[in-house]
């Protein structure tokens, strides 16, 4: 199995200074591409979600009358039965039922509304990536003026120019800031978002990336139908988040690293492509699952963490912390127990899994974001609850595995 994630060479690579070097002729100060010296650090992370919420075991009644369904009484309790085994207590979302009532075609079965939700989403997704990214940066603590990188992810927005220049002109930053804009990413958004980030960082001396993740039910949200099975399950699932995370090599005096990136990489299963599949429609962006994906990646990823290791040595599955995909509760179960975990592993994810739902490419960043927040919790030596490796692992279309090999830091 082939695997991507080693350092990308610089540019500049035979430059015989060690220091950057001013070009000149510019009107803005740039410098000549060198790299780190050391591996990228995860120096600050927050997230952000909506403040409207909905309770999962209140959900089914909710959603039912919106969409004036109540009396398809077998597809709300087929609904239901979904919705009792996601694992999910709750679920932020910036669809609330005052925003759904004044735009009817949304929770109307297949009505065109494709232009109201991204209308809405170009508006939202940036809005909710500020409010992230402002978190991280004031845990950060250094200047706005001190990023040099944005890589930007969603899967829930599609405009031009993008969210990428957007949230750059809403938290101020400079207009030589180098930006990646990263659509249709899917669940494994928020890893290829780290991956991306990590190579810059590594490969620009001094570097500071922003790297953000954002998703939301705006492009996606479909009323319940009996032929759109997939779709119920989707319902029964997603949420809306995004996280921000701040980025750089050879931290300062002044930055407090919370994990080191060691490796990352991803790998696509042969013959899967049908397996997860979204599609734009005049109703929105709808998806298509294959029924057994959970257990698919599950038994497939024993393999794929073994040929990692392989590259990157490491301890036994159980002596090592996890963040994960929140793709649902069988999802978990399928990965604890292809991987025979303890209980405690999925622990952090489940939390995030609890708390936000199926946040698909953010989802993985939350459950990192959570087990930073249990290792504070439960007074653990590192960043890692006590343990000194771990991974950072999404799953999406393709079927892509992607993993991210980190080392946590003392708490």
């Amino acid at each position: 199995m082939a695997l991507s994630g080693e350092t990308l060479p610089s540019s500049s690579a035979t430059m015989t200074s060690e220091q950057p070097k001013k070009l000149s002729g510019l009107s803005t100060e740039r410098t000549l591409q060198v790299p780190a010296e050391g591996p990228a650090s995860i120096l600050a992370m927050d997230i952000a979600v909506p403040p409207t919420y909905y309770l999962q075991d209140t959900y089914p009644d909710y959603l039912f009358n919106l969409c004036n369904l109540n009396h398809k009484e077998a597809l709300k309790a087929k609904f239901k039965f979904l919705c009792d085994k996601t694992g999910i207590r709750k679920r932020h979302m910036i669809l609330t039922e005052e925003v759904l009532k004044a735009n009817p075609e949304i929770c109307t079965y297949m009505a065109p509304s494709l232009e109201t939700r991204i209308n809405m989403s170009v508006v939202e997704i940036p809005k909710l990536a500020q409010e992230a990214a402002l978190k991280a940066i004031k845990i950060w603590g250094r200047p706005v003026s001190d990023i040099t990188h944005l890589v930007f992810g969603t899967t829930s927005s599609l405009d031009m120019p993008g969210a990428d220049l957007v949230l750059s002109k809403l938290l101020g930053l400079k207009p030589t800031i180098r930006r990646v804009m990263m659509y249709m990413g899917g669940c494994n958004g928020g890893a290829a978002v780290m991956r991306v980030a990590k190579d810059l960082a590594e490969n620009n001396k001094g570097a500071r990336v922003l790297a953000v993740c954002v998703e939301s039910t705006i492009l996606g949200y479909l009323a319940p139908n009996e032929n759109e099975i997939d779709e119920l399950v989707a319902a029964a699932l997603t949420g809306d988040g995004g996280a921000a995370l701040i980025v750089g090599s050879d931290p300062e005096q002044n930055e407090r690293p919370l994990y080191e990136i060691k490796w990352a990489g991803e790998t696509f299963l042969p013959n899967t492509e049908h397996a997860i599949v979204r599609r734009f429609t005049r109703a929105g962006l709808n998806s298509h699952l294959l029924k057994h994906v959970a257990g698919v990646i599950a038994a497939n990823l024993p393999k794929f963490l073994t040929d990692v290791r392989e590259v990157v040595g490491g301890p036994s599955w159980n002596e090592m912390f996890f963040a994960l995909h929140t793709g649902g509760s069988a999802l978990l179960n399928g990965v604890e127990a292809s991987l025979n975990l303890t209980k405690d592993k999925m622990q952090a994810t489940r939390n995030a899994l609890s708390e936000y739902g199926n946040l698909q490419g953010a989802s993985l960043l939350f459950a990192l974001n959570e087990v930073r927040l249990r290792s504070e919790k439960l007074g653990s030596s590192t960043t890692g609850e006590g343990w000194d490796y771990g991974f950072l692992l999404g799953f999406g279309p393709g079927v892509t595995m992607e993993a991210l090999y980190l080392k946590s830091c003392p708490r």
